[in-house]
């Protein structure tokens, strides 16, 4: 799950929590406005912990000498 994807759930979850006032049977919309941002949350903070193991943006370079592929991290440095 994605940056992205965390905070739309996170959106979804609070207009189901805090703006929706149906009352339905059976199913608690305030419950599952709830565990939406609590399952956005958590994506969000393991987004952010792995995002430097993903890649990110650039910033790496795959280089293929004598055999199999390695990474190299390329640093540009303002001359």
């Amino acid at each position: 799950m994605g940056l992205g994807t965390s905070i739309f759930l996170i959106a979804v979850g609070a207009i189901l929590d805090f703006a929706v006032k149906v009352n339905t049977n059976g199913v608690n919309l305030h419950t599952i406005g709830a565990i939406l941002m609590i399952v956005g949350a958590i994506g969000v903070v393991l987004s952010l912990i792995f995002w430097s193991s993903w890649g990110g943006f650039g910033g790496r370079d795959v280089v293929y000498e004598g055999g199999a592929p390695r990474r190299r991290r390329v640093v540009q440095e303002d001359l």
